[in-house]
């Protein structure tokens, strides 16, 4: 009960900032919107554990400051997780009880008409999409990446940024970005934290005792910590395309230093990993167009490391006798050989109420260096009933191929039914399944023993 009044009282709240945005209609006034999300998902296993527990308030802030100017901000709020309690101590600590956090993914002021009136310029923190792709997007790297909830593809946090937007006419633009501290992306959590850790083979005869890593950050300088980027966008013909440069960091750290310990005669031992991010130049390109009906789109980006990444290990504390140390290097990434993801893809609305998607990625989120890069193939179809208020999608989900020679041992089925129901203008629920079967080391043939059932409710305002 205390739950199901949690999520009352949120709606409340949200229904009096819906009447209180529809009875401003001098758009010079405080604009709100937003939605209230309940996402549940419990493991279709014998004990039917809960995977994810998360009720999550959207408020979006939109104020027109003057006639060229404009304030937006979205935050959210949420209870996310479940309790973890492992002492009567925690009892006393309500976020743990009761796990709730506030996160400010928006917040910027935007200038219409800057010194010309062909220039834009927004100042704050800001999700900068770039990309034509429907959600995987190998030329949006500006922002980090929020992999949280590991199936949801293509979420980024907000960053602090100056954005400037120079447009030529109605058909050409350029964009330029500058954002001056790094923020690397967060991991997944819960059922989904070991999806993107490496796996780390051991030399034959030794055992994993214990593992711990430290991270080094870039300095916090203007120099060191900075992101720029800059993109110029064009229609011709009725294709959109765009080109674009970004000189800044993998979001995701590399381990370029272990030290391996002895721990007995038996071959246990403890690894220290020490972790660091690489500076990269990345060159992208994508467009999107239709033809017949048929939405198309491409895009593709060339990660160019600065220097070479290597990763050193450290066997010295077996050779306390060694008057050097005894460490063997291993080369992650070859500055002289740029590596490429890219997607293909495209979609189809039918006049029954069908539509079909489909994507072909090369080069995952957290895949690195040109021998490294997995193939993955998503398609979905739904069809729409009653009005379009009732979506079933029987068909959704991807196919994954990490090594095309040893197939049979290194793939990955991923099947996501959905059946989705529009009950107001406002509200909407769905009830889908996440069904993972497959072999090997890919994202989600980790999570191979985790097929779910998830329940969604949103009401939007």
């Amino acid at each position: 009960m205390n739950r199901i009044s949690q999520i009352l009282g949120m709606l409340l709240i949200a229904s009096t900032f819906s009447v209180q945005s529809i009875s401003a209609q001098d758009e010079d006034k405080l604009k709100i919107s937003g939605s209230l999300l309940t996402d549940e998902r419990f493991l279709l296993t014998d004990k039917n554990d809960w995977a994810w527990n998360e009720n999550r308030l959207t408020l979006k802030l939109d104020k027109k400051i003057t006639s060229r100017s404009k304030f937006y901000s979205e935050v959210w709020l949420r209870n996310i997780g479940l309790p973890n309690i492992t002492s009567s101590a925690d009892l006393y600590n309500k976020g743990i009880v009761d796990p709730v956090n506030f996160e400010l993914r928006e917040a910027y002021v935007q200038v219409f008409g800057f010194l010309s009136k062909n220039l834009d310029v927004t100042v704050g923190r800001q999700r900068i999409v770039w990309g034509t792709a429907d959600k995987l997007n190998p030329t949006d790297n500006l922002n980090p990446y929020d992999l949280e909830d590991i199936l949801d593809f293509g979420r980024h946090r907000g960053s602090d940024a100056i954005n400037l937007n120079y447009y030529f006419n109605n058909n050409f633009s350029l964009q330029g970005v500058y954002i001056p501290i790094f923020q690397p992306a967060n991991m997944p959590i819960g059922i989904y934290a070991n999806a993107l850790t490496p796996e780390m083979e051991l030399p034959q005869g030794m055992v994993l005792n214990e593992f711990s890593d430290t991270i080094l950050m870039p300095r916090y300088n203007l120099a060191q910590s900075s992101t720029a980027g800059l993109k110029f966008k064009g229609f011709v013909k009725g294709v959109d395309f765009s080109l674009s440069y970004v000189w800044g960091y993998d979001g995701l750290p590399f381990a370029t230093r272990n030290t391996f310990i002895p721990v007995d005669a038996f071959g246990s031992i403890n690894i220290n990993s020490q972790l660091t991010f690489s500076r990269t130049h990345i060159l992208g390109v994508d467009m999107a167009t239709s033809i017949g009906g048929f939405g198309l789109w491409a895009e593709a980006a060339a990660f160019i490391p600065d220097k070479n990444v290597i990763m050193t290990n450290d066997f010295s504390a077996f050779y306390p006798a060694s008057p050097v140390p005894v460490t063997m290097d291993s080369l992650l990434l070859d500055s002289s050989e740029p590596y490429v993801r890219f997607v293909l893809g495209g979609d189809y609305n039918f006049s029954d109420g069908s539509y079909v998607n489909f994507q072909y990625m090369h080069g995952f989120i957290n895949e690195r260096g040109q021998g490294n890069l997995n193939d993955y193939l998503f398609v979905r179809y739904e069809k729409k009933f009653l009005n379009e208020k009732l979506r079933i999608a029987p068909i959704g989900g991807g196919f994954i191929v990490t090594d095309w020679n040893k197939i049979k041992d290194n793939y990955t089925l991923l099947f996501v039914p959905e059946i989705a129901y529009q009950a107001t203008d406002n509200i909407e629920m769905s009830l889908s399944a996440a069904i993972i079967d497959g072999k090997g080391s890919g994202v989600f043939g980790k999570l191979n023993d985790y097929d779910m059932l998830m329940f969604k409710l949103k009401y939007s305002f």
